[in-house]
């Protein structure tokens, strides 16, 4: 299992934007992007750059459009205006081969999504094997490979129902990386852990970030994993942008007033609910 560590001051390359990230080419970058469901829009003419190496953390409140995000960029929904690009390419033109584009940017979603009836090996390696119609020996090598970076060598003929949920989303993050990815999105991926699990997974994420050098877009609820792991911090509400910026500036010091209130709202839920108080959906206290 992956040694779970109390959290300390963030290392100062991870303070602040890695240097050359401002004028570097984007790996990723959207333009005007607008997504709805039928009358909901839920993104409002996104307009995003992610340089290659960053790791950008996305907060917000529940329907702010955070996780749809991160499925356009994956091509997992159409949009109804706008571009992406990703390493250069428009993505959203027509003609897109959109299988060899997801080898390329991996996701791992809130749910683990392995194949219950297949070994962790087996789920591992299921994809490479068909899709880059790589050897069994070669894939299970590199599946074993990525299993001892997620702690998990030991559970390799094991089948999902064995492992704890933590040990799933281990697998799920492997699972993703087998396919060598250039970017990676995670999608609250700890939302459906019991709380004693969220660190393992976090710590995977926290290593590839500071170890592989992987560019990263990372919807979280966590706080202090989006203070300590991210480059840069965007806040959003109903389908926009409100406020990005260094993580630390952004959560120690919002300038924008829904900044301000999401934040007083989720940090003190850990200490007090003395300063708390239901609103109707036009914002008056009740």
């Amino acid at each position: 299992m992956v040694k779970v560590e109390s959290a300390g001051a963030a290392p100062a390359s991870l303070a602040e934007p890695p240097g050359g990230l401002a004028s570097a080419e984007p790996v990723v970058r959207l333009e005007g992007v607008h997504k709805s469901f039928g009358d909901n829009e839920v993104l409002k003419g996104i307009d995003l750059s992610v340089a290659s190496g960053e790791v950008l953390t996305i907060v917000g409140p529940s329907g702010s459009g955070k996780s749809t995000l991160l499925r356009c960029v994956n091509l997992l929904e159409p949009l109804q205006a706008g571009r992406i690009f990703f390493e250069g390419e428009e993505i959203t033109a027509k003609g897109v081969d959109v299988s060899a584009l997801r080898t390329r940017i991996g996701m791992v979603f809130q749910q683990f999504n392995l194949f219950p009836h297949l070994t962790v090996m087996d789920n591992l390696t299921l994809a490479t094997r068909r899709i880059r119609k790589r050897p069994k020996a070669e894939a299970e090598g590199r599946g074993r490979e990525l299993l001892a970076r997620v702690g998990l060598s030991e559970k390799a003929g094991q089948h999902p129902h064995q492992l704890s949920g933590g040990q799933q989303q281990r697998v799920a993050i492997a699972r993703a990386l087998m396919m060598e990815p250039h970017v990676m999105l995670f999608d609250e991926v700890t939302s459906a852990l019991d709380p004693e699990l969220v660190g393992e997974v976090l710590i995977v994420i926290r290593d590839l970030a500071r170890d592989m050098g992987m560019t990263m877009l990372v919807v979280t609820h966590e706080m202090q994993f989006a203070r300590e792991v991210g480059d840069r911090l965007i806040f959003m509400d109903e389908g926009r942008i409100v406020e990005e910026g260094v993580p630390a500036d952004v959560l120690d010091r919002p300038q924008e007033e829904r900044t301000r209130r999401f934040l007083r709202r989720s940090l003190q839920l850990a200490g007090s609910l003395e300063e708390l108080s239901v609103t109707d959906e036009e914002g008056a206290r009740a």
